[in-house]
């Protein structure tokens, strides 16, 4: 496909409707989505407790690319592509470890932890070692949250976190640490990933463990985040009573949406869980060191979307960070990270089995769901199909990427 026949399969795109079969599948589709929406994000890739040591660095690898983010002699945090600036072989082969020196298994050149060359052997006089630094990407870290964002001119980050910055901080994220980390390779489109995730019509029927600790009337409203099913007036009765007993705490309370289509795709809010229910576990009772600035438990749950490929649900004592990978046309990671309080030590102040059940097993589920989805639209018979009033976050988002892609082809 050309971009003349991708702007008008674009224009025929059906409103409340899920997507043409072209943008599951195709390649050059693929391609566009990563150089027009993915690398135009700021997009949360670990936490800084992941690489506490002078030279600790992993890999974060999307599409063709591949970053090292490491730490460097002055405790600052690097984003460097992982590409040799002699003839580009990768110079890290492990996804993550320490390093010294970042030193390519070509052909020798090395390279300092902050991505200045350090040697480059029997090159000739005039070779200017200041001109043949490793390749940076943009990085910024914030509450412990390490950002990266591939675009040669990056919006301001600052007027990027800003909406969502109240909410991630009064969960101190930054005085976290990680608990446990996993990926989940999907074999399915992102876009199938993430319409999944902006929709909780499936919740009921395939997810037991999240509506075990979620409010019915919240899974039909909120879901999948607010303004993603119909209004509930008695979950709104329930949010407002739940606000003014959590105001009095001095806690958080609130929601953030996009009001209108922006480069940005940010939302936020604080809700409450099931009536009983203290924290995203089995049982419900709390389980790890209370986080952040709550001074007692108030069964909130905090949502923040910082972008498409970013979801963090935070309890009062742990958060579950989301990040979805695209890796190929037909091929998504979905990585999660749990973060607990800095102190907290596993088997006294948390039981991590406890903590990771709910959002493990309800991806475990959405892996199975997103591939059977992808098999489904691969075939010949597929044709998009009317969406229901619990997929409105599913059409939000569709809208947004569609006028994403429009003006990159422009």
């Amino acid at each position: 496909m050309n971009n003349i026949q991708i702007k008008d399969l674009i224009k025929h795109q059906k409103i409340n409707h899920s997507l043409d079969r072209p943008f599951y599948v195709n390649d050059k589709i693929f391609d566009l989505d990563i150089k027009n929406i993915f690398s135009k994000q700021w997009v949360f890739v670990g936490h800084t407790s992941r690489i506490p040591n002078i030279g600790d660095y992993f890999l974060f690898d999307i599409g063709n690319e591949s970053m090292i983010i490491i730490r460097d002699k002055e405790n600052i945090i690097h984003a460097h592509y992982n590409v040799c600036r002699h003839r580009g072989s990768h110079i890290c082969l492990e996804t993550e470890g320490n390093k010294k020196l970042l030193l390519c298994p070509y052909h020798a050149w090395s390279f300092n932890l902050d991505g200045t060359i350090k040697s480059a052997r029997l090159m000739e006089e005039d070779f200017n070692k200041d001109e043949w630094s490793l390749h940076k990407c943009n990085l910024k870290v914030f509450e412990g949250l390490i950002f990266i964002n591939l675009s040669e001119n990056p919006c301001d980050f600052e007027e990027f976190i800003e909406p969502t910055r109240k909410y991630i901080e009064f969960h101190e994220l930054g005085k976290a640490k990680i608990a446990f980390r996993k990926i989940y390779p999907t074999d399915g489109n992102w876009k199938l990933a993430l319409d999944n995730f902006h929709e909780c019509y499936h919740c009921q029927p395939s997810h037991p463990e999240y509506c075990s600790v979620h409010d019915p009337e919240y899974i039909l409203s909120y879901g999948a985040g607010s303004g993603t099913g119909p209004a509930s007036e008695k979950f709104n009765k329930i949010l407002n009573e739940w606000n003014e007993k959590v105001k009095k705490l001095g806690h958080l309370t609130g929601e953030y949406a996009e009001k209108e289509f922006n480069k940005y795709s940010r939302s936020a809010e604080r809700t409450p869980l099931k009536k009983g229910k203290f924290t995203e576990t089995k049982k419900g009772k709390p389980i790890a060191k209370l986080m952040g600035k709550f001074k007692e438990y108030d069964r909130g749950y905090t949502s923040v979307g910082t972008s498409p490929f970013n979801s963090l649900l935070m309890c009062n004592d742990f958060a579950t960070l989301f990040t979805f990978i695209p890796k190929s046309t037909l091929q998504t990671d979905v990585e999660l990270i749990w973060l607990v309080h800095k102190d907290a030590k596993e088997g006294k102040d948390y039981d991590l089995s406890e903590m990771i059940w709910m959002w493990d097993e309800t991806t475990k589920a959405d892996k199975r769901i997103i591939e059977d989805n992808q098999k489904g639209v691969l075939s010949s018979k597929y044709m998009p199909g009317p969406l229901s009033q619990m997929e409105k976050g599913l059409e939000k988002f569709k809208s947004w990427y569609l006028k994403h892609l429009e003006l990159a082809l422009d």
